[in-house]
Parts: structure tokens; C-alpha cells; sequence
């Protein structure tokens, strides 16, 4: 069947993109068409429930991705009662459930003022810390550049202070 360049969310023909589901291995049946507005909040997590009442008849669509991202936009709404709803198959759910499972298990990662931190960002010292087994400090305003994420510690960076690499505690840095 030929699928249209309307969006399969609400079904708005401005603006409209092809996307992959968050869980996708690339084929056409993974990805779906969404509008401008659909796509935004989708990719900033900052959902309008009253925008997404259209998910009511996407959630019947034929096209698979689209019955996936309604089940993955009706959990983050906490609509409990639309997701018990809908019928996905086997597989279809497994592949919302590892897009909603991957979503919950994503290291956040914030500097002292909450601001959220990227590998390669470049970050400011907040105070003189004292560099264990290195014999030096790091001085306090010291800009580090090209950070690196701990792997699984959200609370820790890594950067390289007077040409040593170092951990940083996330509550003594600033981004830059």
C-alpha cells in the first residue's frame, strides 16, 4: 500500500518528514511520516497531550510504525488506559517496549546548574580541586575542553587538566 506525505500522527500535511521509530534497524515499515509540530515534540520529549488526542486514530493505523509510536507517545503521556487499548503484534510490541525500555535506561548527564552535558562539550572548573595520585590542583575557573561521558556514571566526566586525564564530579563543573 502507498503511504502518502501526510502526517500518520495527526494527519497534517505542513511540513512533513519521514522519521525512523527511536528502535529501528532502518527498513520502511520503521520509520513513518510526521509533521513539523509531531516532530518536535517528539525529539524534545515536551508532549502537548491536547496535540496528541490525535494518536486516538492513529493507534488503529495499518502502518505498523505508526501504531509503535502512538503505544511509545501514549506511555510517556501516562496514558495507561489507550495503551491497554491497542492491539500490536508480537513483534510490533517488542519493538515499542525496547524504544520505551531504552528511553528509561538513558544516562543523563548535568553540570552543577542542571544544564545537561554532551561528549565534546567544554566545561569550567567551580572550584580548586585537589588531582589524587597527580600532585597538582585544578585550579578553579580552568576551562576543559572536550569532555568525555563515565561510562555508566552520570555523576562523573572525564578531561584532560595540565595534560593529565582526570574525572571531574559533575556538581564541581559548569558548561562553557
Amino acid at each position: 500500500m502507498a503511504r502518502s506525505e501526510v502526517c500518520e500522527l495527526c494527519g497534517s500535511s505542513e511540513d512533513v518528514a519521514l522519521i525512523e521509530l527511536p528502535v529501528s534497524d532502518g527498513s520502511e515499515e520503521q520509520s513513518l511520516y510526521v509533521c513539523a509540530n509531531c516532530k518536535g515534540q517528539i525529539e524534545s520529549g515536551e508532549l502537548d497531550e491536547t496535540h496528541f488526542n490525535c494518536l486516538n486514530d492513529a493507534m488503529w493505523s495499518e502502518t505498523p510504525a505508526a501504531k509503535i509510536m502512538a503505544y511509545i507517545l501514549w506511555n510517556k503521556l501516562g496514558r495507561q488506559d489507550m495503551v491497554e487499548m491497542m492491539y500490536l503484534e508480537e513483534d510490533e510490541l517488542n519493538l515499542a517496549q525496547q524504544a520505551i525500555d531504552a528511553e528509561a535506561n538513558k544516562l543523563v548527564y548535568k553540570d552543577a546548574n542542571g544544564v545537561e552535558l554532551q561528549a565534546g562539550d567544554s566545561i569550567v572548573i567551580l572550584k580548586d580541586l585537589e588531582v589524587k595520585g597527580a600532585g597538582f590542583t585544578a585550579k578553579r575557573g580552568t576551562t576543559v575542553t572536550r569532555i568525555a561521558l563515565a561510562p555508566n556514571d552520570p555523576t562523573h566526566v572525564e578531561g584532560r587538566v595540565n595534560g593529565t586525564k582526570i574525572f571531574i564530579k559533575t556538581e564541581f563543573i559548569k558548561k562553557a
